[in-house]
């Protein structure tokens, strides 16, 4: 599973404060820190207190990139802002994210095919997330099959079958994970998968368990990616072994490790 790191969010307080004083120290810091872990793109978000969502989005894939090579995941519902930061990419992207609603994916999709950027869709739409995991999956063909129509390969495309806090949400969790199952049944080759793993735990006394269960079990039911904490190293050991157990990876004694590096 790819992980694709979480921190570089202005909904955290540290992220936050630096980009309200323009403190690159910060970013770079937990840029380096996520990919050392073995985070393979770094999510890039302004959150929801920046007035200028164009000029953060800039400045801090700026600085990001001074102490990363890795591909960057903007994310962001301001597709100005996304388009900003595409333009000064150092390599493709991914787009962090767009819903089953026209106008949306058609301003996604092209982008995505003038940038060679890889999209995460997500299984909803104007009507909100459904509850079953019939109604995302057919979201998610309605998704590839407009993504096809633009010319976005299916190979650059991510479901996200949308988490729930599993303190207000728990019957959504098993729908989530059949999703995951049907989605590789929409399209051959299938699409990828990903979500938004801390989701599962907020609101949660045991945070980190819930997300490395949640983790290890949607591995089990074909997740491709998810966005989160790449510096819990319980997480990353864990991930890690379940790629193991699920014959992704080959063994050694130091498999942690190679997962990290590799």
């Amino acid at each position: 599973m790819i992980i694709i790191g979480e921190r570089i969010n202005g909904m955290f307080q540290d992220i936050a404060k630096a980009i309200r004083e323009k403190d690159g120290s910060v970013v770079q810091e937990w840029a380096k820190k996520q990919e050392q872990n073995g985070a393979r793109y770094l999510d890039v978000n302004v959150g929801p207190g920046s007035t200028e969502p164009v000029e953060t989005m800039k400045w801090l894939v700026e600085e990001t990139q001074k102490a990363s090579d890795l591909p960057l995941c903007l994310d962001s519902t301001n597709y100005d802002a996304i388009e900003a930061g595409l333009k000064i990419c150092k390599q493709p992207a991914m787009i962090n994210s767009v819903p089953a609603e026209a106008a949306k994916m058609e301003r996604v999709f092209t982008l995505a095919c003038e940038h060679g950027s890889e999209v995460i869709c997500l299984a909803m739409s104007e009507e909100g997330i459904p509850k079953d995991s019939e109604s995302r999956v057919a979201l998610a063909m309605e998704l590839v099959a407009t993504a096809d129509g633009y010319g976005v390969p299916i190979d650059n495309l991510y479901i996200d079958p949308l988490v729930l806090p599993c303190n207000v949400a728990q019957d959504h969790g098993p729908e989530v994970l059949e999703t995951l199952r049907q989605v590789k049944l929409i399209s051959d080759p299938p699409p990828k998968t990903v979500v938004g793993l801390s989701n599962a735990s907020q609101g949660t006394k045991d945070r980190e368990l819930v997300n490395r269960i949640f983790a290890v079990m949607a591995m089990a039911n074909g997740l491709d990616a998810a966005i989160a904490d790449a510096c819990d190293d319980e997480l990353m050991a864990a991930v890690a072994t379940a790629r193991i157990l699920l014959n992704i990876d080959i063994y050694c004694d130091s498999y942690v490790d190679v997962f990290k590096q590799a």
